[in-house]
């Protein structure tokens, strides 16, 4: 605490960065963001742009900037990614933004930030380009935490050439992520053929009974091959998982 209130009174570090230390979160007119976060949880917070404005958005990622060096915003349009780069750009110049509009993410490190690294590798696996938006999320999602994410596409079980053509490269990963739409049987039988964890992604792409994700969903909770089912188009929850994973096989 002495050390936090003698950098406030020196200058070094701000007001919100001083409250972020000793709360645990800072206060902002947007909401209070959860600094503290990635240190108890392994997971950086993320700012989710729906149900905000970009003005909100976008000060509670400069927020995020601040006082962990880092934002991750998900659900992010072409207006919110456009707000945050310009109050970033305003408070932060040294700052590096990325936004992806395929995956709707804004990523922003401040200058000098130093990304965690891990030595575990994250699959990410898709059963076809519609699932891409999703399991994109989750690959950004594990990349910030610190993994090696390898994005392996368009492996569905319409053909089973196209999976087994690329088996060698999930097999290489400590854990894997998949994400399929449609019946979801991918997820399923990607877990028949690895001895890694998998995290089954069900995505709300198909039409008719089911194309909502529901029939997605239920197959891979009914999966008779072990693996871990996350929510309907949960891309930050599948990536987050596969992240804490990855750490935890790091740390050993």
């Amino acid at each position: 605490m002495r050390e936090t209130l003698e950098s406030l009174a020196a200058g070094t570090i701000s007001i919100s960065e001083a409250e972020s230390r000793l709360a645990g979160y800072a206060t902002t007119d947007a909401g209070r963001f959860d600094a503290d976060r990635e240190q108890r949880r392994g997971i950086p917070e993320a700012v989710l742009a729906d149900g905000k404005t970009p003005a909100e958005t976008a000060a509670l990622a400069a927020t995020a900037l601040e006082t962990t060096g880092h934002a991750l915003v998900t659900r992010a349009d072409a207006a919110v990614a456009e707000g945050v780069r310009e109050i970033i750009a305003d408070e932060a110049p040294d700052a590096t933004i990325e936004y992806d509009e395929r995956t709707n993410t804004v990523v922003a490190h401040a200058g000098g930030f130093e990304p965690p690294s891990l030595s575990a590798s994250v699959a990410v696996v898709t059963a076809g380009t519609s699932d891409a938006p999703v399991a994109g999320e989750a690959a950004v999602v594990a990349r910030e935490i610190g993994a090696d994410v390898d994005l392996i596409e368009d492996v569905g079980v319409a053909n089973l050439d196209r999976l087994l053509d690329q088996l060698d490269r999930i097999r290489e990963a400590a854990v894997v992520v998949v994400a399929a739409g449609r019946e979801g049987a991918l997820p399923t039988v990607v877990a028949g053929l690895v001895d890694s964890p998998v995290i089954a992604l069900p995505v709300s792409t198909g039409y008719g009974v089911g194309g909502d994700g529901r029939a997605a969903l239920f197959g891979t909770l009914q999966s008779c091959t072990v693996l871990s089912t996350v929510n309907v188009d949960a891309g930050f929850v599948a990536g987050a998982q596969a992240g804490l994973i990855a750490r935890a096989i790091d740390r050993e």
